[in-house]
């Protein structure tokens, strides 16, 4: 990267407005989310929304595209990377002290812990970890938890695990503080499946996890008849199901972790 792009880019981010938008947009990489979304997160005023988003899509950080009648702005991956490495490759001459390092590989030789979070920790967080749980071997410990978790678990949810055969007992909504203390497992792999649960903020996990954004839209908000209700959830579990299928047969023993991570990535694509 240049010294003047790289001066442009930092300039971008010295605003903490700026700063907090590329932050949520990473979170959801690498998938966009529209304005609304982003001002509703941040509790930002569109005005000055769309003045970061301008200033951040100038220097090259964000871009957008539009599907249908909707705006979307995504983070540009290879720009926030190539300030990355600038940081730590040129300004800091490569420092082994100032450079983090990343293990190389998944550890094989225990099982996978995964965590899936969504905001309520009530329906499409219970369904992927009751999912993961079923079509798991030994590889696999599965958890799940909330960002703002309900007191119970959505009754349409359990009806659709019930009714698929999948063991619903030990399932309970829980907050995602559970899992950040130091006597918490240590994760391998963290997914958020709700578009609120990735703009939520959260500390960086310990032993760098891989994570994806695997968003998709909540049953319980969907409106009409007990049957078309049922028929939301059921939607949702059929979805995940997939996503996860895929996820436990990737080969994680031949896949380094850029390899695994792009996997992850595609598997959060509707």
């Amino acid at each position: 990267m240049e010294h003047e792009a790289a001066v442009r880019h930092f300039a971008a981010l010295g605003h903490p407005g700026r700063l907090a938008v590329v932050r949520l947009l990473t979170r959801h990489a690498p998938q966009g989310v529209r304005p609304t979304e982003i001002a509703a997160s941040l509790g930002m005023k569109p005005n000055t929304l769309s003045h970061h988003l301008a200033e951040l899509e100038g220097v090259g950080l964000i871009g957008s595209a539009r599907e249908g009648r909707s705006l979307f702005y995504s983070v540009r991956l290879p720009a926030l990377a190539a300030l990355i490495c600038y940081l730590g490759h040129d300004c800091g001459r490569g420092r082994p002290d100032l450079l983090p390092t990343f293990p190389p590989e998944i550890d094989m030789d225990r099982p996978f812990n995964v965590l899936f979070i969504c905001s309520g920790n009530s329906a499409r967080s219970i369904f992927a970890e009751a999912i993961l749980r079923s079509l798991s071997d030994s590889r696999f410990r599965a958890f799940s938890a909330g960002t703002r978790p309900n007191s119970a678990l959505n009754p349409f949810a359990l009806e659709v695990l019930e009714r698929n055969g999948l063991d619903t007992s030990g399932l309970r909504s829980k907050h995602v503080a559970e899992f950040e203390g130091p006597e918490a497992p240590r994760m391998d792999f963290v997914f958020t499946v709700c578009d609120q649960a990735a703009s939520d903020e959260c500390a960086p996990w310990p032993g760098q996890p891989l994570t994806a954004h695997w968003g998709m839209p909540d049953p319980a908000k969907a409106e009409g008849t007990d049957a078309e209700k049922g028929l939301a959830f059921a939607k949702a579990f059929g979805e995940l199901h997939r996503r996860i299928s895929a996820f436990t047969q990737l080969s994680f023993d031949q896949l380094e972790r850029l390899a695994l991570q792009q996997h992850l990535d595609r598997l959060g694509e509707s």
